[in-house]
């Protein structure tokens, strides 16, 4: 299975999308990559521009 990493930087909003940014991921068949980011098929960075 492919893995993912999501990273959040930004406001209290930029945490909510990510969890619903990780249930997209998981729904199209990822899994949490269970060591971070270097070890991940495909990296997400959330950010905010405010």
């Amino acid at each position: 299975m492919p893995t993912y990493q999501v990273r959040t930087h930004g406001c209290q909003m930029n945490v909510h999308d990510s969890e619903r940014l990780s249930g997209l991921l998981e729904a199209a068949g990822y899994v949490r990559a269970a060591t971070g980011a270097d070890a991940a098929d495909v990296v997400v960075f959330n950010t905010c521009a405010v």
